[in-house]
């Protein structure tokens, strides 16, 4: 089983977690038991979390600000985290950086012309190899945010140099050649878990790039918004993909803002189709989940608006929750409760108990709201 948390700043990482928490709920089932976790930009975050083992409700606890005194150490999973990083005191003064608010500036010379000239010249020469994103990327100013305080917020949660998963991938795109980079893949130069999710995180224009192994590298989401294909050829049954800038919702709007917001998620979501056509293609099931209409309206367009990562998280919770409860009954593939990681069930059971694998997918949540 396949877990893919896609991009979209700070309001989609608050969605992914209020998603990721109704999905556990409902199920039963630990998004850390994935055989695959893949995360781009905001999705490397809450995925490194994820695949270290912390739980849907503690990132969502973390983030809305309550105390551990009010999170039921169930598993204790919460006391481990606290002794790891120095006591419950401290664990909440930790949580309180959940929230992001923490900006700084990159010490570097003052961001003028293109950011990454060689990417520039590359879209131009071959544009047919490029998505637009990687080509508009090449030609922005280089950022001026350092993502420093990203990097720590990984640091402190994650215990060793990397989570304790066997295939957690943080996706980055090259910033002199705009390819996918799929940090802690095989074929992927080394990284510690701060600087390649850094990496999968630096907005072109806003963020300053991130140096790995001597190369700079940007935003995964240049790449594509959700990443979803790096897991064909894999074989898996079931893969789950979380995405915050896609939806089925048609919303009008009369202004500049809302038609490019339009136009963004449009985008994402036929990146989203062909992906997901290839996995389908190969008989894999697919549980598509993104925003409703109204996790949409709430989202807005600046998905760097902190002031809103509460209201959304909980409200994708809500939505997402009643939405898999109408699945139940409908055939599909749907994640098994306490399924532990690496100990998938044999194909014919699960088909036996889900429907056939060639179907059109799951929703995300819920058909109505599936790419």
């Amino acid at each position: 089983m396949g877990l893919v948390l896609g991009a979209g700043g700070v309001v989609g990482a608050a969605w992914l977690i209020g998603a990721l928490e109704a999905l556990a709920t409902e199920t039963g089932w630990d998004p850390s038991s994935a055989d695959f976790v893949v995360g781009t930009s905001a999705g490397s975050v809450v995925g490194a979390l994820v695949a270290d083992g912390i739980a849907p409700e503690y990132l969502a606890a973390y983030s809305s600000g309550r105390t551990l005194d009010e999170v039921d150490d169930v598993d204790g999973r919460v006391a481990r985290l606290a002794a790891r990083v120095g006591g419950p005191e401290k664990l909440d003064e930790v949580a309180e950086r959940m929230t992001g608010d923490a900006l700084r500036l990159q010490l570097a010379p003052p961001p003028i012309g293109p950011g990454s000239w060689r990417l520039a010249i590359n879209t131009l020469r071959h544009p047919r190899r490029h998505a637009p994103s990687a080509m508009l990327a090449g030609w922005l100013p280089r950022g001026f945010v350092s993502t420093r305080p990203i990097s720590d917020l990984v640091e402190t949660f994650v215990a060793g140099e990397w989570p304790d998963h066997p295939n957690y991938w943080a996706i980055a795109a090259d910033y002199r050649t705009g390819e996918r980079v799929a940090f802690g893949r095989e074929d992927a130069p080394r990284a510690s878990v701060g600087p390649a999710v850094a990496s999968s995180c630096a907005i072109p224009g806003f963020y300053h790039p991130v140096a790995v192994d001597g190369r700079r590298y940007v935003d995964g989401g240049v790449c594509s918004m959700s990443n979803l294909d790096l897991l064909a050829g894999r074989d898996l049954d079931l893969v789950i993909c979380l995405n915050p800038t896609s939806s089925l919702a048609e919303l009008a709007g009369g202004t500049p803002a809302e038609r490019v917001g339009g136009l963004v998620r449009g985008l994402s979501g036929r990146r989203l189709g062909r992906e997901a056509r290839k996995l389908r293609a190969e008989g894999t099931e697919l549980l598509l989940v993104q925003p409703s209409e109204e996790d949409v309206v709430g989202m807005g367009l600046n998905l760097m608006a902190r002031g809103r990562r509460v209201e959304v998280m909980e409200r994708a919770r809500k939505t997402t929750a009643l939405a898999l409860r109408e699945l139940r009954g409908s055939g599909r593939l749907m994640p098994e409760r306490n399924r532990r990681r690496g100990t998938a069930a044999p194909r014919a059971r699960q088909r036996a108990a889900g429907g056939s694998r060639r179907g059109r997918g799951g929703g995300g949540a819920a058909g109505r709201r599936a790419a």
